[in-house]
């Protein structure tokens, strides 16, 4: 039995065994990761073996009970509070990829809420997404999102979801109508609604950082190339704008986002240009900037050797390839790089703490823009950037040992609630459903 199994294989096989969930809970007084079931123990030792495992707390799955889909939901550490963070629907061609997904995310997430003073862990949800169209049918992703709900409030509070990379606005809708442990929701129903402008004008802030740490003055007459014209990378193009940046170069696969987004700065110094899936060619422009703002991985062997840029700061999650190498060749090259979790923190910011109410130009929300308070992006930046020029690392290792170390100070009220809640889940045999 091997991860490279496909996400079909894997409902087949609980559905073999008569089960329609599983899990994988390490175990620290036994030191592994305990499955389920035994007939999952080789998947156990597969996990524990992946580069990002890092003990994880869990990794929860169910197979969808409307939409037939395979759900999961994946806990780092949850010493600061509940994991959070969004749940992605991708395709994935093995359960290692989705897994894999679920371990660098839950563990960048929980990075992202300590370094931004947030009371939460980390978590992420990621949905396999059917073969196919299907998912594009506006029934089947009620059923499907609805499904997601169901699967959330079965752990208890031990996950509390959102809205990451294919999920809307409306998917979330959906969700909220069958959990309670979800955040991002639409305003309609006393949400935050969409975050993307917040998480520019944070990714912004750390550009401002990088800049004055490295003496080079403002955004002001700064040439930067934004990979990602979606949601974020838009509102990103506005706020340089604002900015006075000299001209910005953008990509994006979809047609008709790069001639929406093109029609909307006419008239300014914006570039915008339609792309293949899989085209890398903004970071070969010669800039003061780069900022990756799709997907992830996409800092590697084939990218790094072609930047021509000072600096590297986006909102894409989990850029690097590989952490390690690949940061270690941006440093060797100068590129100062601003780890995704330093940078893109406002969508969670934004939404995390929504059960508290919405203020108008909320003070919770502004102190992250702001340059005083310890916990800002600007100040979170230039801690960052000082403290691997003081220990001689990458910016990469200094900002995570900064957000480990964080990520270990016990929640005020509710220390290490997220291990209570799944131990509980165990001990309840969730599993049998």
């Amino acid at each position: 039995m091997s991860l490279e199994m496909t996400p079909d294989d894997f409902i087949a096989l609980l559905r073999r065994e008569r089960r329609r969930r599983a899990f994988f809970v390490y175990s620290p007084a036994q030191k592994r990761l305990e499955p389920s079931l035994p007939a999952l123990a080789e998947l156990a030792e597969g996990i524990a073996r992946l580069p990002d495992f890092a003990e994880h707390e869990g990794v929860f799955l169910e197979i969808g009970q409307a939409s037939g889909a395979l759900l999961s939901a994946t806990l780092h550490r949850t010493i600061r509070g509940q994991g959070a963070g969004g749940v992605r629907h991708w395709h994935y061609g093995a359960l290692k990829e989705l897994v894999q997904d679920g371990l660098r995310l839950s563990r960048g997430m929980g990075r992202k809420n300590a370094l931004a003073g947030l009371w939460w862990g980390g978590g992420k949800g990621v949905i396999a997404r059917t073969a196919g169209d299907r998912y594009l049918d506006p029934a089947y992703r009620d059923a499907l999102y609805e499904d997601y709900g169901r699967f959330v409030t079965s752990l208890r509070g031990a996950y509390v979801t959102a809205e990451d990379v294919g999920t809307t606005p409306p998917d979330m809708a959906a969700v909220f109508r069958t959990t309670r442990f979800v955040t991002c929701v639409p305003e309609a129903v006393g949400g935050s609604g969409n975050p993307s402008p917040a998480t520019a004008k944070g990714v912004v802030c750390a550009m401002e950082a990088t800049l004055d740490h490295l003496k080079l003055g403002t955004l002001a007459g700064k040439r930067v190339a934004v990979h990602g014209a979606g949601n974020v990378g838009a509102s990103l193009i506005g706020e340089l704008v604002e900015k006075g940046a000299a001209q910005v170069i953008a990509t994006e696969v979809s047609a008709a986002r790069s001639a929406e987004v093109s029609a909307r700065f006419a008239g300014a110094n914006v570039t915008v240009r339609q792309v293949p899936v899989g085209d890398t060619s903004a970071f070969a422009e010669q800039c003061d900037i780069v900022s990756p703002s799709a997907l992830g991985g996409v800092l590697n062997p084939d990218t790094i050797p072609r930047l021509r840029c000072r600096i590297v700061c986006g909102a894409a999650n989990n850029q690097l390839l590989e952490e390690g190498r690949d940061d270690r060749a941006l440093k060797d090259r100068g590129i100062t790089f601003v780890p995704d979790f330093v940078a893109s923190r406002m969508g969670i910011v934004t939404c995390a703490n929504e059960q508290y109410g919405a203020l108008p130009d909320d003070p919770a929300i502004l102190r992250h823009f702001g340059r005083s308070w310890d916990n800002a992006v600007y100040v979170v930046t230039r801690k960052v950037l000082e403290a691997a020029d003081r220990d001689r690392v990458t910016t990469a290792e200094a900002a995570a040992r900064l957000a480990d170390e964080a990520s270990l100070v016990p929640h005020p009220i509710f220390p290490h609630r997220g291990a209570a809640l799944v131990n509980a889940l165990v001990q309840l045999g969730w599993e049998a459903g």
